[in-house]
């Protein structure tokens, strides 16, 4: 086991309790999301994990070593770990490739380029080798970070929010690049993320955290298809939940579904179009079921009264 969280007691204040008897198990060469509502813990439990928080009660233990706060640890981190944070710590008055190397060694210079090289084509910089942070946008600075927290092939890197500030294009191009590269290197990834979805394709497990609590840990497919609560189930968008009773009234199997999950049919119940938008490569449409509003998506525009399955 890389990583394991054991019996983790930590509050920011005494009157503000965060995580309580918290446990975790994170295995090697696995890309993990973490997930939660703004407030959930996410940032905190990375700082946690790299020994920048002290904690109340519990046990960190990475690679086998038990973490250390800064209480008890002059020199935050650990040697086979790296943590990318939104604030991202960039030399001012170094280039990007000068950043990218920070932690390579100068013994071969040749393979240090080389290796700044490789790093730069990851994340996409290739042409900003020479540039100085200040002329390079949020999501770029960010870029630099990631690129730079590779360099010394951590066995666990830690991203906050990694994605956070760059541009749709570009956010589609480094990530299917990121994780190919961790993956091919077997480097232990856990990512803090609002954007599931974006990033669901490459992901081993989903972490879900609300008030610091661990509320479900389980693979994308499964944490997708049977969230643990409606909290899980609008991690990854619109969501259409009904009471229990709500349920039984109309010989529902669950309660929660996505709006495409709910078909128009020729025969079903019976439902009323409110309004229907083009959004892309679908309509969203809202409806009325019998005075309760949802939200479902269609290949085409629709009004009036129709049925739908569900």
């Amino acid at each position: 086991m890389l990583l394991e969280i054991k019996n983790l007691f930590f509050s920011h204040r005494s009157d503000q309790k965060l995580f309580q008897n918290f446990n975790l198990k994170v295995e090697e060469g696995k890309i993990i999301a973490l997930a939660g509502e703004s407030g959930c813990g996410k940032s905190t439990l990375l700082n946690l994990i790299y020994g920048l928080l002290d904690w109340d009660n519990g046990e960190i233990i990475f690679d086998g070593k038990p973490i250390l706060g800064p209480k008890q640890n002059l020199v935050p981190g650990e040697e086979n770990m790296k943590l990318v944070a939104q604030n991202y710590d960039l030399m001012p008055y170094s280039t990007v490739a000068d950043n990218v190397g920070k932690f390579i060694s100068n013994i071969n210079l040749d393979e240090k380029k080389e290796k700044v090289q490789e790093l730069l084509k990851v994340v996409g910089l290739e042409e900003f080798e020479y540039t100085l942070p200040k002329y390079l946008s949020g999501g770029q600075m960010q870029r630099v970070a990631i690129a730079r927290s590779l360099s010394v092939m951590p066995k666990l890197l830690l991203l906050d929010e990694p994605f956070s500030n760059i541009d749709f294009s570009r956010k589609i191009e480094l990530r299917e690049r990121l994780f190919n590269y961790v993956r091919e290197k077997n480097i232990s990834l856990i990512i803090s993320t609002h954007e599931i979805q974006e990033v669901m394709p490459w992901l081993d497990q989903i972490i879900v955290l609300q008030e610091g609590r661990l509320i479900q840990n389980d693979n994308a497919e499964e944490t997708f298809n049977n969230p643990y609560n409606q909290y899980v189930a609008a991690l990854f968008g619109e969501v259409n939940v009904f009471t229990d009773e709500e349920k039984s009234n109309n010989n529902l199997s669950k309660n929660f579904w996505y709006p495409h999950e709910i078909k128009i049919s020729t025969e079903g119940k019976e439902v009323e179009v409110l309004e229907s938008r083009f959004a892309g490569s679908y309509y969203w449409n809202k409806i009325s079921l019998q005075g309760k509003n949802l939200i479902i998506y269609t290949p085409e525009k629709i009004q009036g009264n129709l049925k739908i399955d569900i």
